[in-house]
């Protein structure tokens, strides 16, 4: 079912979000810039460190990112009070995780040196870490701020907020990481630095824009700063599935990049240049991600499964178009694409070599990508998020094995790898298009209990 009224809305409420991710992966891609200016194995330890941040705090930035389908089911069903008491139980839950990170910090910095990368890697992959980590727990609130106001539907908050991080974040990481303006040159540590530093900026926005007036009479925002046990039940029963389907994915994600790393520096810096640019591509559908899932959950609130379906089918139309002509560009363009992040050193031939041809994978699951995004925004904002964890899991616990197995079993080449994971992503969106095409996730009863306080 397709309708050029909703494709419309679709695209009005998915763009904000497209430019703010997209400024995120602008954060990251001009950060890794930074590092090849100084040498490959910075731009390695960029990537290991900052994926390893990311699976750290998965689980719970997981289940804070929940909020949006729990605050736009309220805002649908017109109980316009009962948004800002998800942000305020997320809050509470963001905290309630600070005792957690701190030693599944120092456990997990040893991961780098268990994969067997060279000392140098290790070192600044640590020092990356341990910088971001300083941040984490702004990091989750913001993801609750940010999952709030993308469920009540005004994702151009999120926008402005983000895109006012990232415009203080690169001048900031740039001058502490070369030491320009009498700052020390930090190096990497300079980098994850100038991220915590704009996430507070970030943050900051965001509050300016929830506390002022208009904002705080039209939902109740007064009213809000209590413990609600009902919709923390709620949180919980339906966000943990959804975080810890985030982070296994995460997880095994990074260890399969961790592995790769293990084939060497010129191996991990190829790989750090590819997922660079695959950013481009992945991390805008994100914001397409949200916004099928804050329109899903508006509409399963109000009980209008004919408008979810017109979302689903103007999210496919938005995604694949978006990506067959990214992935296009990455084929017709691989070499010169990889040549942006020529280092100072003589070597570079051999990373531009199987980087040009990792692009062609990666041209190749961006489609898969697409379809994996809509089909989970759909599933997240239905509620369906015990499935989608237990499919996530299966799928990404085999890709693993079949990773171990070939880079360390069989020691098959660098592409062999590759071309696994390519396969998995597609195995992925298969999957997951075949649940939603399917149905069950619509069914009456299923979602009554979705909308249970209990």
């Amino acid at each position: 079912m397709f309708s050029k009224a909703t494709l419309k809305e679709l695209f009005v409420l998915a763009l904000p979000m497209v430019v703010s991710q997209g400024a995120f992966a602008l954060m990251v891609f001009t950060d890794r810039f930074f590092m090849s200016r100084l040498d490959a194995t910075h731009i390695a330890a960029a990537l290991g460190g900052g994926v390893t941040f990311f699976v750290t705090i998965a689980l719970f930035n997981g289940i804070m990112a929940y909020a949006n389908a729990l605050v736009a089911q309220y805002y649908g069903a017109g109980q316009f009070s009962k948004c800002p008491r998800v942000l305020t139980q997320g809050v509470i839950l963001a905290f309630l995780c600070l005792p957690l990170l701190l030693p599944l910090t120092w456990w997990i910095s040893d991961v780098f040196a268990w994969m067997g990368h060279e000392a140098e890697q290790v070192e600044l992959e640590t020092q990356y870490y341990f910088a971001l980590m300083a941040g984490a727990i702004l990091t989750l609130v913001k993801t609750c701020f940010a999952s709030y106001f993308s469920g009540i539907g005004r994702t151009r908050v999120v926008m402005i907020s983000d895109v006012i991080g990232v415009a203080c974040n690169i001048p900031l990481s740039w001058m502490l990481i070369f030491g320009h303006f009498g700052l020390p040159a930090l190096g990497i540590v300079g980098a994850g630095i100038g991220t915590v530093l704009a996430t507070g900026v970030t943050l900051s926005v965001y509050l300016l824009f929830y506390l002022n007036r208009t904002h705080r009479q039209q939902f109740s925002v007064a009213q809000s700063f209590a413990f609600n046990a009902g919709i923390m039940r709620r949180y919980v029963r339906l966000g943990f599935p959804s975080g810890f389907e985030m982070f296994i994915g995460a997880a095994t994600f990074n260890l399969f990049l961790l592995l790769f790393q293990s084939y060497g520096v010129d191996e991990g810096a190829a790989m750090a240049i590819v997922f660079n640019w695959d950013m481009l591509s992945y991390v805008p559908l994100i914001g397409l991600n949200i916004a099928v899932m804050s329109l899903i959950g508006r509409y399963v609130g109000a009980g209008d499964l004919s408008r979810a379906n017109q979302v689903i089918s103007s999210g496919f139309i938005i995604a694949l178009g978006y990506s067959a002509v990214l992935g296009l560009c990455f084929i017709i363009f691989r070499i010169e694409l990889m040549d942006v992040f020529q280092t100072p050193e003589d070597d570079f031939a051999s990373i531009r070599e199987l980087g040009a041809k990792m692009m062609i994978g990666m041209a190749t699951y961006v489609m898969a990508d697409a379809v994996i995004l809509v089909c989970s925004g759909t599933l997240r904002g239905a509620g369906d998020t015990r499935w989608l964890m237990t499919a996530s899991i299966l799928i990404h616990l085999a890709m693993l094995a079949v990773q171990v197995l070939v880079i360390k079993g069989m020691t098959l080449p660098p592409l062999v790898s590759w071309w696994v994971f390519v396969g998995t992503l597609i195995w992925l969106a298969v999957t997951y298009l075949l649940r939603v095409l399917r149905g069950r996730w619509r069914r009456p009863q299923r979602l009554a209990r979705v909308m249970l306080e209990t």
